[in-house]
Order: structure tokens, then C-alpha cells, then sequence
């Protein structure tokens, strides 16, 4: 910060305006000096006036920027890697392998039958589990024990998690909402942002809807699409923990291609056979433990256009089902 220019600092950090307009600084016409620089220009009877001395300024100022970039999630950002070591299952045996790391642009399937562990797992990657939860795993973010701050703010989530339920109970339009959430990323451009997330959000859904849609009108379908798109765009969390997607009444595909696309790692708890071969690997849940971690083969990948082009007749038949069509023996053609 020593040798930056003021407009150098700003155009890098523009929330640090606020921070000299709080303390009354006028930098009109300063902004090639540097902190320091600006701060030298007053004499010691005008920094009595003021009560400030320069030392504490520029401590105050990279302070300020310090923990603005933690609210917005920025430090966040070089996370390349999420490994899970391997606690017990329900009986309290070992799971069944040593540690399983997971690397930025990766799909992960969790599988396994109803009330295996498959949510059990998920929670323990958003907490960040340290060997204290029931299945005594460990989280660890870039081969490190992570920040205890992304287990216990509320700001700084190392996980953004979409659940199979999503109802919202605000009295907003989507347009108010999204405001709402842009404004406190501070982001420069927020139309641009928010029509960003209303576009994709409907290339999602099955059922197109606006920014003048209130919030608590959207279907199931419609909610998931809109939170998928506007986590991907605005939320700074760097893994995404999706539990079972196929319920959720959109274009599963496309929403995964989406979030990869946004340098995620994205972790799903599916039963849907498409989106368990689309995954890089897929860990099988067994009794409460993970009981394996098997890597998609070539063969599976080679069926899965197969099994998609069936997926994409069922698709079109809910389809023709939705618009009120008669279904005949050829609509499964």
C-alpha cells in the first residue's frame, strides 16, 4: 500500500472511499499521491484539528480493506483443493479409506440408498468438521486445517449449500432480492449482474419467470433455479454441496455445466444414474461411512449418452404431460 497511488487503491479497493470519507479526508485532486503522501500535506496543527495521526490512519486503512475482503468473500478465492479424511461409520468402524482430496472444477456424486449418510456427509464438509461430529471426519482446505472463521461467521461461508427444499418467505419481487444480495457483495455493476442471474436462472427453469415476480410465487423448480444461478454469479464460496438436484424441476445438466464453469467444486447427493456418471468420481455411502470411492471408467462414460438420450424422452414426455397432451405409444420414440 506504501508505493499505490490513491486512484490506484481505489480502482483495486473502491469500498476504500468510504472509508476516507468517514474519517472527512477531501482527496480531490491528491489522487496520484499515495497515503502516506496525502497524509504528509497536513500540518501538525490540522491533524490536531482532526484528531488523527498518519500511523493510525494507514493501520486503520488496511485493516478496513483487510476485513471488507473477508465480508465479500475475496480471500476465499484461492481455495484449490478440499480433502476429506476418513472418520467412522455407524458402527464405529473406520471408513474404508485413508483421505480423498477433491480439486476446483471437479464433480463429486455422493450415492447411496435413503438414509445412508449421504446428507451426513455434506454437513460435515459444510461445517468443516474437525474430528467433532458423529462421524469423526476431517476437513482440510488446500492440505491445511482451515480458518475457524468459516465455520462460525455468518459472512465468511467456505460452503454454499442448496437443499432439496427452498422456500422463501420475504415479501420481495426477484428483482428486490437480488438488489439485496448484489448490494451487499458491493458490486459496481449490479443491472448488469442481476440480469446475469435472471437470464440463467430461466435457461434453467422449466416455467420462464421476471424481476417483477414476487419471490414467494416461485415454484419449487423456479426457487432452485434462481438461488443455483445467483450462487454461482454472486456468492464467493468457493464449494457448492447440491442435494438431490433431479427433484429440483430444472435443467440439471446445464446447471452443473454452469457452476463448473464458475471455478467451483461441486459436490451432489444424487440417485439420478446421469448425474452420477457426468461426476469425475462418485463416493458410495454404506451404513452411516464411506465405503468407497470409485473413479467414472471409460465404459460407464461411453453409456452415458446412451442413458441421456432415454432421459431426454422422459423429459420430453413431462413436457407434452405439462402442455396438456395426449401421450400415444410414439411419444417414447
Amino acid at each position: 500500500m506504501k508505493n499505490t497511488s490513491i486512484k490506484d487503491l481505489l480502482e483495486k479497493y473502491a469500498f476504500a472511499g468510504s472509508y476516507l470519507e468517514q474519517n472527512n479526508f477531501d482527496i480531490s485532486g491528491k489522487e496520484e499521491m499515495t497515503i502516506e503522501e496525502y497524509l504528509a500535506t497536513f500540518s501538525e496543527e490540522e491533524k490536531e484539528d482532526m484528531a488523527f495521526d498518519s500511523e493510525s490512519i494507514v493501520k486503520g486503512l488496511e485493516e478496513y480493506i483487510k476485513q471488507m475482503l473477508s465480508f465479500l468473500g475475496e480471500d476465499k478465492n484461492d481455495v484449490q483443493s478440499l480433502t476429506i479424511i476418513g472418520g467412522t461409520n455407524k458402527s464405529g468402524e473406520a471408513e474404508s479409506f485413508g483421505e480423498f482430496t477433491i480439486s476446483t472444477g471437479e464433480i463429486i456424486a455422493i450415492v447411496g440408498p435413503t438414509g445412508s449418510g449421504k446428507s451426513r456427509l455434506l454437513g460435515d464438509i459444510e461445517w468443516v468438521a474437525q474430528k467433532d461430529t458423529p462421524t469423526s471426519r476431517q476437513i482440510l482446505i488446500n492440505n491445511e486445517k482451515p480458518d475457524y472463521k468459516w465455520r462460525f461467521s455468518t459472512s465468511d461461508k467456505l460452503v454454499a449449500q442448496l437443499s432439496q427444499n427452498m422456500n422463501f418467505v420475504m415479501d420481495l419481487t426477484v428483482a428486490e432480492f437480488l438488489d439485496l444480495h448484489a448490494e451487499s457483495r458491493m458490486v459496481e455493476n449490479k443491472e448488469d449482474i442481476i440480469q446475469k442471474i435472471i437470464t440463467c436462472a430461466n435457461d434453467l427453469a422449466g416455467e420462464k419467470f421476471d424481476l417483477t415476480t414476487p419471490i414467494t410465487s416461485l415454484s419449487g423448480g423456479q426457487s432452485r433455479a434462481l438461488m443455483i444461478s445467483d450462487t454461482a454469479i454472486l456468492s464467493k464460496s468457493p464449494i457448492i454441496l447440491i442435494d438431490e438436484i433431479e427433484n429440483a424441476g430444472i435443467d440439471r445438466k446445464k446447471a452443473l455445466s454452469f457452476l463448473l464453469s464458475q471455478d467451483k467444486i461441486v459436490l451432489m447427493a444424487t440417485h439420478d444414474p446421469m448425474l452420477a456418471l457426468l461426476g469425475d468420481k462418485r463416493i458410495v455411502i454404506k451404513n452411516g461411512g464411506i465405503h468407497k470411492i470409485i473413479e467414472t471408467t471409460d465404459e460407464e462414460r461411453s453409456m452415458l449418452h446412451e442413458i441421456e438420450a432415454v432421459d431426454q424422452k422422459v423429459q420430453n414426455l413431462r413436457s407434452s404431460l405439462r402442455r396438456g397432451e395426449i401421450l400415444t405409444s410414439d411419444s417414447f420414440k
